[in-house]
């Protein structure tokens, strides 16, 4: 999915209270699969840092660690 492909349906609107939300919220996300969740984070970490290829990828992190 890219960010060419997500949609928002601006007619949609409800009223509702917090804790409705919530549990409607909860329910929305257990009745998708892992992969479907993680192309939802990477699709609102694009929208808020945008998309960079160059790091795109997971940052490789090297450490020494010295037992005294």
């Amino acid at each position: 999915m890219t960010m060419a492909d997500v949609r928002i349906d601006r007619t949609a609107f409800s009223v509702v209270t917090f804790g409705e939300q919530q549990n409607d919220e909860k329910q929305y996300w257990l009745s998708k699969t892992p992969h479907e969740r993680l192309e939802a984070v990477e699709t609102t970490r694009q929208m808020l840092y945008g998309y960079d290829s160059a790091t795109a990828r997971l940052q490789r992190v090297f450490e020494v660690a010295e037992r005294t």
